[in-house]
């Protein structure tokens, strides 16, 4: 399935600007913005309360002091989680964000869900090779496609271990926003749903890189909503489709994106869902990240369900 109605978020304890993303993140501003941890906890909870007045089933856990993770409200960069219990532990570019895998997060999953095996690509960071999760790959889980746009934070090789290991196939591509520099994360500028797929397709600049990507999506039966690069950068494609516990179906973005979003754009995407969004100002400022960034998927067994195997 490519949606699920459990999502993993972490509540922030030392949220700012992070120097050590920066210089490869163009979406990060340095806003001098000293109060920082504290409005971005007030965005997270209401953010959090959206999601859950909508029957959005909400795992959150409070980051600790210790050690310094100003990054840690988005953990869909270090973790992902995987239907047949397995999770995948990925190498950060930057150190500071590497402390995020040993804060317990994983223990408090295990009590709720089963955790069958890991897969640890964390040793990568030993040569200096990155592949930053569900940022650098943006996953189709029923067609079993990765798409990535390589950068400082996505390597080639990784990703192929990603794939034969999770008998994915990749879909790889460069893309770079409207400085010509590299887009950092391929979540920025792609999201997939069960019948469509958000992409910023000019920022595909080889035209032959853009067709194949396309081609591919449309191969795999998604419908393409196109946006801009204008609306990348207002995050509009750092948005994910979720589900509730009821099983309709949900696109969660912020209201940058939302209202980056044409009025014919915005009809479109609310033919095959309702439309989630939430203000996320500070933690897009400071982190360079919006929405979709603060949400880890978890496609884990319930233990309720795992109990009846």
């Amino acid at each position: 399935m490519q949606t699920t109605s459990h999502l993993l978020m972490i509540r922030p304890i030392a949220f700012g600007f992070n120097q050590e993303t920066a210089v490869n993140n163009s979406f990060q501003k340095d806003v001098k913005d000293w109060n920082a941890n504290e409005k971005a906890q007030k965005e997270f909870d209401n953010f959090v309360t959206l999601l859950r007045a909508h029957h959005i089933e909400v795992l959150v856990v409070q980051d600790q002091p210790q050690p310094y993770t100003p990054d840690s409200i988005f953990p869909n960069n270090w973790i992902s989680m995987h239907s047949d219990g397995q999770i995948v532990l990925y190498p950060m570019f930057a150190p500071n964000r590497r402390a995020e895998r040993a804060k317990g997060v994983t223990d408090k999953l295990k009590t709720h869900f089963t955790i069958y095996s890991t897969v640890d690509l964390t040793g990568y960071e030993k040569e200096n090779r990155f592949l930053e999760g569900t940022g650098s790959m943006v996953l189709d889980r029923v067609h079993q496609k990765a798409y990535a746009c390589l950068s400082p934070r996505t390597d080639k090789k990784i990703l192929y271990d990603f794939c034969e290991v999770l008998d994915y196939t990749p879909v790889l591509f460069h893309a770079f926003d409207k400085n010509n520099a590299p887009v950092y994360h391929t979540n920025v500028m792609m999201c997939i749903a069960e019948d469509y797929a958000i992409v910023a397709g000019d920022a595909i600049t080889n035209i032959p890189e853009r067709k194949g990507v396309f081609s591919t999506l449309k191969e795999t039966g998604k419908e393409i909503v196109s946006i801009s690069i204008d609306q990348m950068e207002q995050f509009a494609g750092n948005a994910l489709q979720v589900r509730n516990s009821e099983g309709q179906r949900f696109l969660i973005m912020s209201d940058s994106a939302y209202h980056s979003l044409t009025a014919e754009q915005l009809k479109k995407l609310e033919t095959f869902n309702p439309i989630l969004h939430a203000p996320l100002t500070t933690i897009e400022q400071n982190g360079g990240g919006s929405a979709r960034c603060m949400i880890a998927e978890i496609f884990l067994p319930p233990h309720h369900l795992s109990h009846q195997e």
